[in-house]
């Protein structure tokens, strides 16, 4: 008889990522022989660029397949300064900067490096479904600021004070912002930057990933940019996958104090080691080189998501509005709520409107509740236009029937 395999406390704290099970389910019913679209992923359909592809095989063939430095080559280091230097009128050196087998392993090694039991870090809602479970999983707790479609999906300087207490070690912030693509302008940031200069205690850890998906002229900019007295508590975190369709490539990397940096670099020397070496040649190709084709899918994108925005705001009880940035909308379902689908099943919750979704019309999208702000869900438009349309013809025709 085989013993009882008994899980940490840790682990017991982490629920599974709800993006990646319904992209799952997605693909289960796709292979099952239904005719599925998948809105969940957050994964353009764009290929990576020639430029970057070029570099990973020259890397193979050239012999560059060995172990690299655990954070990161130097050149690709001196390539995310000079990228931080660039687009962000940020100075770091090679010292200050992580590089992780994606955005996700830099922000765990942040919160694993800095956390201990009782600790609280600030989360404005909706989040990304990833950030409180880590911070669970590092013993942090998670202290959970609802930002409504009445402060347009963004932290208020009221909001964020009354939230701050003594215990209070992290800040995250997202911008643009998965799920909901709000951004905040340099003013919203120096207001949160005031609050902030007023609690020493505070660091922030920004998640820059959709730095170069903004549209309608939007100027993006970073906190530790609008308010220079936050830089020696600030880890500005990016990386390749969203602008530069590199999601399977695995390389984020982020920029802070140096004592951080160097504490980081232990917990990644211990856990996974360095990123792929393919994937950091192909990332110096990305950060150095022609970027004209971001322009370019950016375009595709604004017309996806006017779109998508159009044609949601169509169907019954949903509205939809128009985000700043990254590839997704967050239409808000409340008008939903209460009725009754065909299958006789009462829409309750968001939860319930997304999987009633699924199975009467084969459209997966992430609800709200993974987020923590609901009723809403969650439509990723970083697919084809055509599907997109179908998509959304389908989306009507649920919220049509629903009596």
């Amino acid at each position: 008889m085989a013993s009882q395999l008994f899980l940490s406390d840790a682990v017991n704290r982490v629920a599974p990522s709800a993006t990646i099970a319904v992209t799952t389910k997605a693909a289960e019913l796709k292979a099952a022989g239904e005719n599925v679209i998948g809105l969940g992923a957050g994964e353009a359909e764009f290929d990576t660029a020639d430029l970057i592809k070029r570099a990973a095989i020259d890397a193979i063939d050239s012999g560059k397949t060995k172990y690299t430095p655990a954070d990161g080559l130097p050149d690709l280091k001196q390539a995310i300064c000079a990228k931080f230097q660039r687009d962000n009128e940020l100075t770091y050196t090679p010292a200050q900067v992580h590089v992780a087998p994606g955005g996700k392993p830099v922000i765990f090694n942040a919160l694993i490096s800095t956390l201990d039991p009782g600790d609280e870090v600030v989360i404005p809602a909706p989040y990304w479904v990833s950030y409180p479970e880590m911070v669970k999983l590092c013993g942090g707790t998670p202290v959970i600021v609802s930002c409504g479609p009445n402060a347009k999906y963004r932290l208020t300087p009221e909001a964020l004070e009354a939230a701050i207490t003594p215990n209070t070690k992290w800040l995250i912030l997202n911008s643009p912002s998965n799920p909901t693509g709000a951004a905040y302008t340099r003013e919203e940031l120096k207001a949160l930057a005031d609050v902030l200069i007023r609690h020493p205690q505070v660091w922030v850890l920004t998640d820059d990933m959709y730095e170069h998906l903004v549209y309608d002229g939007f100027e993006y900019c970073t906190i530790a940019q609008v308010e220079p007295a936050l830089y020696d508590r600030t880890l500005t975190m990016n990386g390749v996958s969203k602008a530069y369709a590199m999601t399977g490539w695995r390389i984020g990397y982020a920029a802070g104090p140096e004592s951080l940096i160097k504490t980081m670099r232990k917990v990644i020397s211990q856990t996974t080691s360095n990123p792929c070496s393919i994937s950091q040649f192909a990332a110096i190709a990305a950060l150095n080189g022609d970027h004209s084709f971001l322009a370019q899918r950016n375009e595709v994108f604004r017309q996806r998501r006017d779109m998508v925005v159009a044609e949601l705001n169509k169907a019954e009880g949903l509205t939809c509005g128009t985000p700043e940035g990254a590839f997704y909308v967050y239409p808000s379902c409340a008008g939903a709520i209460g009725k009754t689908a065909p299958s006789g099943k009462r829409i309750e919750t968001d939860t319930d409107f997304a999987s009633e979704l699924l199975e009467q019309e084969k459209v997966a999208v992430v609800m709200g509740e993974a987020f923590g702000l609901s009723p809403a869900f969650r439509v990723s438009y970083a697919t084809s236009t055509e599907a997109l349309q179908d998509a959304t013809a389908r989306i009507q025709a649920f919220c049509a029937s629903l009596k």
